[in-house]
């Protein structure tokens, strides 16, 4: 059975009922499904089989302690971007061997705290950041581990604001620079090199993109093996993309991995990955209520009680995500509805032009919202941000409180007279 589902025209996860959970925790609400994250994960493992290697959840899409948990709890290892995340990892019981550090400005306290932890490896960006962790390790004796991400330059045909993989982005080093970047990481005495890595985007349907950076980067390797270097691992990033409209057709997981693996298969190459989106995207539902119905004419507007503070991604990036009725039975006006929220934003909407029969009180869920939701929320208008509910097999846990009134101002202090 699917995790969200109706029962009696009333929507439900696992087997609980939505409606009761926004009566007993209130609106807007994030809820995610347990048994949904943890079968995509296993479905990466599956993929991978008996070939060594590494999934990475990419924590950036979900960081939540209880999501988080449920993840190290499987074996997965977390792909990184911050000190604030690695330490949300080692919090939730997750294994800083199984941790890989990315992002373009890693400073050098993180870089510090990541070697002294013991992570799997850094993911380095640029040529200073290499200098700067050698200098680190240094400092602790050691040797730090790392891993070149290389920009492929390939196409991922997804949105701009989520392409990685070009040579205009800000993300890795050029791949005509790179051979002498590993050439220079071989020369310095506490760097030690055990993998490439690449991530060319996110939410790709297809796989040409990624055949096309594995390709590139396996030429790169055997380079690298004339010279003398030779890598533990590739890491082909995350990327692949999930099904938020009926148009989208959803890789399968399996599949892909499992392509991967035969194009390195006898090189002598672990496979990392790094999913994010598509393990926790599909897990999750924004619940909402409408507050208010209005038209302007032949314009009719659904105003609910969640704005694009809570959930930016139509805001940020036009994306378009399903909204259904938590009851289907329930009787209202029928309209093409723009449902949009309280912010003094025009931009603050999350769907336009839906066919809903609608009345205030419903309750709406904004589908595929376990993915780059919370985690982007804010306090803008000073609204404090909403619970989240992690469903396991009709148990619920609280995995995060609602933001009190007092949260919001609780670090700030009034003007000295």
């Amino acid at each position: 059975m699917a995790a969200f589902h109706y029962q009696a025209n009333q929507l439900f996860i696992e087997q609980v009922s939505v409606a009761e959970l926004a009566k007993t925790y209130g609106t807007p609400l994030y809820v995610y499904s347990r048994s949904a994250i943890e079968q995509q994960l296993a479905a990466y493992q599956e993929g991978l089989g008996d070939h060594p290697g590494l999934i990475c959840y990419a924590v950036k899409a979900n960081s939540n302690l209880g999501v988080l948990s449920c993840l190290a709890q499987r074996g997965a290892g977390f792909d990184i971007v911050s000190i604030g995340e690695l330490e949300r990892v080692l919090l939730a019981g997750g294994d800083p061997a199984k941790v890989v550090f990315s992002g373009v400005a890693k400073k050098a306290s993180e870089m510090r705290r990541a070697l002294e932890v013991g992570i799997h490896c850094f993911n380095v960006e640029s040529a200073a950041e290499l200098e700067r962790l050698n200098e680190v390790a240094g400092e602790l004796q050691v040797q730090a581990p790392i891993s070149l991400r290389v920009n492929p330059d390939v196409d991922a045909q997804t949105h701009p604001y989520i392409s990685t993989g070009l040579k205009e982005n800000k993300f890795g080093v050029d791949f005509r620079q790179a051979r002498a970047f590993y050439q220079r990481a071989a020369a310095l005495p506490h760097i030690r090199i055990v993998g490439m890595d690449c991530h060319i985007g996110s939410q790709l349907l297809v796989s040409k993109p990624f055949e096309d950076a594995v390709d590139r980067l396996l030429a790169l390797v055997d380079e690298l093996k004339t010279d003398g270097i030779q890598l533990d691992h590739i890491d082909m990033g995350g990327g692949i993309g999930v099904q938020y409209t009926e148009d989208d057709q959803e890789p399968d997981v399996r599949a892909y991995v499992g392509l991967l693996v035969e194009r390195i298969k006898g090189r002598d190459l672990a496979l990392v990955l790094e999913p994010g989106r598509s393990i926790v995207a599909n897990a999750g539902i924004l619940v909402t209520e409408v507050e208010y119905l209005k038209s302007n004419d032949e314009h009719h507007f659904a105003i609910v009680d969640a704005g694009m503070n809570d959930l930016i991604r139509p805001s940020l990036y036009q994306a378009w995500m399903d909204i259904v009725p938590v009851n289907k039975a329930s009787v209202g006006q029928q309209a093409s509805w723009d449902v949009v929220g309280p912010i003094c934003e025009t931009g603050d909407f999350f769907g336009k032009g839906r066919a809903l029969s609608l009345q205030a009180g419903d309750l709406l869920a904004v589908m595929s919202a376990g993915a780059y939701g919370f985690v982007m929320a804010s306090n803008y208008n000073s609204r404090g941000r909403p619970a989240e509910i992690l469903v396991s097999q009709g148990h619920v846990q609280v995995v995060r409180q609602r933001e009190t009134m007092e949260s919001l101002w609780s670090l700030e202090a009034t003007a000295d007279a």
